[in-house]
């Protein structure tokens, strides 16, 4: 569209490569260089489909923090959109670093548990998710 691309955050950058670091050693962290973030907000209500991470041709892992109403993190398989699923309950502050065999894992948010968020976090009403992913992409 020709708007500008801008640089992420340098803080957020570090979080990211200590999530990786921690996740998959120091190596993996020196390695990491997200050049990418998504913001959402997911609303009262608001749900995300079960969706693979593919657009991309990086392998490098992606981490994603959550921020404001707890959610239910879901996770089916590499190959399948399908159960059997894996729930996680993400709070607010909590992250996820997801890579190596499972980095295209389908995933999504069924639930989001409204009026969960911390007093005084100064957001909207429902989930802040911020994901930082290296693409692999040129430019």
């Amino acid at each position: 569209d020709g708007a500008p691309v801008k640089p992420l955050p340098a803080g957020i950058v570090a979080l990211a490569r200590a999530a990786v670091g921690t996740a998959y050693g120091p190596d993996a962290a020196a390695a990491y260089a997200p050049d990418a973030g998504i913001v959402n907000l997911y609303g009262p209500g608001a749900r995300l489909g079960l969706h693979q991470d593919g657009e991309e041709p990086a392998a490098a892992p992606v981490v994603t923090l959550s921020l404001g109403d707890t959610c239910t993190f879901r996770l089916a398989g590499v190959d399948r959109r399908t159960g059997p699923f894996t729930d996680v309950e993400l709070r607010s502050g909590d992250l996820l670093v997801f890579g190596g065999p499972n980095r295209r894992i389908f995933h999504g948010v069924p639930k989001v548990v409204d009026g969960t968020a911390p007093d005084g976090l100064g957001l909207p009403p429902g989930r802040l998710s911020i994901t930082v992913r290296e693409t692999g992409l040129p430019g």
